[in-house]
């Protein structure tokens, strides 16, 4: 190590001795490697102190078309470690500053907010540490501000939402605290904040509905409280809206459907009551809804069914009653269907079969009684099929056994009768199997770890009859075997 050190002691006397030759923007750039620790090789072997300008061939430096300023700084995943140093404001004329994906430490230099003409920052996915400084807000030119990933801590100032034409935040995944600033509706321009993986408290301001250029708001994972503001409904063009995992409450929003542009909507594991807004079936570009654990209660609005492009419903774990609208086979882009532990009733709706694309059909733990349509068992795109905790009936297909993207069959605690396929998993790649407390009888299917990929089988509290397969023996990947309380024969298998 301290061989290293004699060595960058005269790599920079060397360059002491000719930076008289170099013009003050270079100057500069040599003044900010003293802050470092490790200099990357690509830029000692490029910043040459020998150069009139660094505008001709300095790795990561870009000028005006003169030749005479820097107005880019690009120096982003080169491994540079330790501070930032405040001589970057020196650099008069500077436009982008992209320093992410580093390791640089401590304080953002409060000199920073002398770059007046700056207009693109980027210092994420690096150790800067401390408050975000006060003086960001005087970059009057900032269209772009990219904090993100970092270890700042304290609020967030005020100051940064006066910037006048300030377009997209990123300021997620730091330890700031505090409330989202008050003047938060005064950013016309604003079209993209990120502040999510934080510890933001306080509510969530009415005036939000006045920055009607939002397209992503996302303020997932923080410790936000009080009802979702009825001025959400105002933006227009908003496309992502995040607000999972803090502590809101009262009801949903967005109830007069004006939201033709949204993408994503995520309420999950809040406190919300009330029923799911029918006017959600207006979002036309709907791609993915999530209210996971949030206490809704009321019917799923049949106005889902409207959505032509949603692949993602989630639903799981709240109140909601009555019968799974049939509309929802419309959705014709539905990948993963989630409406698990809830209060739902009634069968399911045969048009379900209609979701070819369908992958994940999440049903456990409701009241669902009558028998699985049989078209679902034809879904050949189907690998998660969980319907335990219901009352359904019925035997389980022959079709079965033609699902080759199977890899999860779990409908214990039902009432399914008959005997299972002989075939069930020679086409598929079964990785659980779970059909505990039924009615099944007649022998174990021999080929249930056919793709030698299955980890759990549980068929315990059926009326399975004959002898337990000797192909289980090959089944290396087995973890879990539960057989109990059936009505086998035959000798324990040497292979136990």
């Amino acid at each position: 190590m301290a061989y290293f050190a004699v060595l960058q002691f005269l790599w920079l006397s060397a360059s002491i001795c000719a930076i008289s030759a170099l013009n003050s923007d270079g100057r500069t750039l040599l003044s900010l490697l003293r802050h470092w620790t490790l200099i990357p090789p690509l830029i000692k072997s490029s910043w040459n102190a020998s150069h009139s300008t660094p505008c001709s061939s300095w790795v990561g430096v870009q000028c005006d078309r003169n030749n005479q300023f820097v107005v880019s700084l690009n120096l982003s995943g080169y491994g540079i470690s330790d501070h930032l140093g405040p001589e970057i404001s020196h650099l008069n004329y500077l436009r982008t500053i992209d320093l992410s994906m580093n390791r640089f430490s401590g304080p953002i230099p409060s000199e920073l907010g002398n770059s007046s003409l700056l207009e693109y920052l980027d210092l994420s996915v690096n150790n800067f540490t401390g408050q975000i400084p006060e003086s960001l807000g005087n970059l009057n030119s900032l269209s772009y501000m990219s904090l993100y990933r970092n270890s700042l801590t304290d609020i967030i100032p005020e100051s940064l939402f006066t910037i006048p034409h300030l377009q997209t935040i990123y300021l997620h995944n730091n330890g700031l605290t505090g409330t989202i600033p008050s003047n938060v509706g005064n950013m016309s321009d604003i079209k993209i904040l990120w502040l999510y993986g934080n510890q933001l408290s306080g509510t969530i301001l009415p005036s939000i509905g006045n920055c009607t250029s939002l397209q992503e708001i996302y303020l997932n994972e923080n410790q936000l409280v009080g009802s979702l503001p009825e001025s959400l409904d105002y933006l227009e063009h908003l496309a992502y809206f995040d607000v999972s995992s803090n502590m809101l409450e009262g009801s949903i929003p967005f109830v007069s459907g004006n939201c033709k542009e949204m993408n994503t909507m995520v309420f999950s594991f809040n406190n919300f009551t009330g029923s799911i807004p029918p006017a959600f079936g207006n979002c036309s570009s709907l791609t993915a809804f999530a209210a996971v654990s949030c206490a809704l209660s009321g019917p799923i609005p049949s106005s889902f069914g409207q959505l032509s492009w949603l692949t993602i419903l989630y639903l799981s774990v709240n109140h909601l009653s009555g019968k799974i609208p049939p509309e929802l086979g419309n959705c014709k882009s539905l990948v993963d269907l989630r409406i698990d532990e809830n209060q739902l009733e009634g069968e399911i709706p045969s048009e379900i079969a209609m979701l070819s694309q369908l992958q994940s059909l999440f049903l456990f733990t409701n009241n669902l009684t009558g028998e699985i349509p049989l078209g679902i068992w034809k879904i050949q795109s189907l690998q998660y099929l969980l319907l335990y905790k219901n009352n359904l009936t019925g035997e389980l297909p022959i079709e079965i056994t033609e699902l080759k993207q199977l890899r999860n069959l779990s409908l214990f605690e039902n009432h399914f009768t008959g005997v299972i396929p002989q075939g069930l998993g020679i086409n598929s790649s079964l990785v659980q199997v779970d059909l505990t407390d039924n009615l099944f009888t007649g022998p174990i299917p021999p080929n249930l770890c056919f793709g030698n990929q299955l980890r759990t089988l549980n068929l315990g509290l059926n009326d399975f009859l004959g002898s337990i397969p000797p192909s289980l023996g090959n089944c290396s990947t087995l973890t879990r075997l539960i057989l109990k309380k059936n009505h086998l024969t035959g000798v324990i298998p040497i292979f136990f």
